[in-house]
């Protein structure tokens, strides 16, 4: 049986500490969780435990919770002897001599089908970007961002009306019949890890609220993508009779409008003109309220057929190499990759 450290903090994790804790006993003992240390979130900004270490809580198990990985952390791992390290949704920078310690190396679980969408926000990406088709990866940690040879995948579909959100719910399942199908082979030594093609990898990066804008020029199902797959965060919003409206849901219909002009409504959403189709808004919610559906929205915010909705831009979220860093706000580099 392996003996395993977890590293995570979101409640994406769950599923597969879950299976860990349960059917995947005979294969993995979970002998200790590191998290990130306790953050201020929510509206009130109060100080919470996340939902790891409420996992971790509930079953009497170490709970270490460092600011950084150093020599010192590194130390207290090795001496707990660990055969494998599992990370899903960290977030800490790890040394390599971190992840060496334990006997069999340390793991990831990233949720894309690596070499695509390596970086922060594969599942927002792959959506926003209007794949049909998503996964989650276990792949070997290296220095490198999500570089490390592949030892499995497991494929998720992504429906013309999923958001990031039912998609993550998915990935986080997926990543059972993953564990289940690898560990074993990694225990026994016989699992392969395959290096990834360098001629396929693509990255994203982190999304920031300048995130939401949209252009009517772009075409409606390229909008609709990117509506769905930056719900629920950063959200895209339209301003709509002076009021900056936040958009749950869209799709793309046939049809022709000018870019940005409402031609009315339909029993399922509120239509507007693209650079090709109809953008449906589906799902609306203004400043302080609930996200509605459209025909619900529309009785207490009437839309006019012919009401402009001004065009924003709409930076890249995707590129061939990775995202140099800069400062929230500025522009994007010219030539940084299709959004």
């Amino acid at each position: 049986m392996l003996q395993l450290v977890f590293m995570g903090s979101d409640a994406i994790a769950l599923p597969a500490l879950d299976w860990l804790a349960g059917a995947g006993r005979a294969v993995a003992r979970v002998t200790a969780v590191y998290t990130p240390p306790d953050r201020a979130a929510g509206r009130g900004q109060q100080v919470r435990a996340n939902a790891v270490k409420l996992w971790a809580l509930a079953r009497g198990l170490p709970v270490l919770q460092p600011e950084k990985i150093g020599p010192a952390e590194q130390a207290e791992l090795a001496a707990r002897r660990p055969d494998l390290c599992l990370v899903m949704a960290y977030g800490h920078l790890l040394p390599q001599e971190f992840l060496d310690t334990p006997r069999l190396g340390t793991l990831n679980l990233h949720t894309s089908l690596l070499p695509r969408y390596r970086g922060a926000s594969p599942i927002q990406t792959a959506v926003a970007a209007g794949d049909r088709e998503t996964g989650v990866s276990l792949m070997r940690l290296v220095r490198r961002m999500d570089a490390g040879p592949v030892a499995g995948a497991e494929r998720v579909p992504i429906g013309p009306l999923d958001t990031a959100a039912e998609v993550e719910s998915r990935l986080g399942q997926a990543c059972v019949p993953l564990l289940a199908r690898c560990l074993p082979r990694i225990a026994a030594g016989t699992q392969e890890f395959v290096e990834q093609d360098p001629a396929a990898v693509s990255f994203c990066r982190l999304l920031r609220k300048e995130d939401g804008g949209l252009d009517f020029h772009q075409p409606a199902a390229v909008l609709a993508a990117r509506v769905n797959g930056l719900m629920p965060w950063p959200g895209c919003t339209v301003p709509i009779l002076g009021q900056v409206v936040k958009l749950g849901l869209a799709d793309a219909i046939p049809g022709q409008g000018a870019p940005g002009l409402v031609r009315g409504a339909d029993p399922e959403g509120l239509q507007v003109g693209t650079g090709g189709g109809i953008l449906r808004l589906r799902r609306l919610q203004r400043p302080g309220g609930r996200m509605l559906p459209a025909a619900e929205f529309l009785r207490g915010f009437p839309v006019p057929a012919g009401t402009p909705l001004p065009s924003r831009p709409m930076p890249p979220l995707v590129a061939s190499q990775p995202f140099a860093r800069r400062p929230p706000g500025t522009p994007p580099p010219a030539g940084a990759g299709p959004g």
